[in-house]
């Protein structure tokens, strides 16, 4: 198992988390994770996700509470690999 990088969105605005998100992620070696917490459900983030990095990541989210999201986010590929 690598480094879990956690990071809580929660508290900053909507129109920077994805930017913030995918700064970690490529900060991420494989076997890395980002441990996302956030206010809602990801399910924009994932198709991002699936778009962009397809093959490269392992995902799973689950609702932790009424406005409580966490998703992993696991690197498992890195581009072109």
């Amino acid at each position: 198992m690598g480094n879990i990088v956690e990071l809580d969105v929660r508290d900053i605005p909507p129109y920077e988390r994805h930017g913030r998100i995918f700064d970690a992620w490529h900060a991420l070696a494989v076997g890395d994770e980002i441990l996302l917490t956030n206010d809602h459900e990801p399910k924009p983030l994932y198709y991002q996700f699936e778009a962009e990095y397809p093959g490269q990541y392992e995902w799973s989210a689950e609702e932790r509470g009424e406005h409580w999201w966490e998703a992993r986010i696991r690197r498992i590929a890195l581009p072109g690999g």
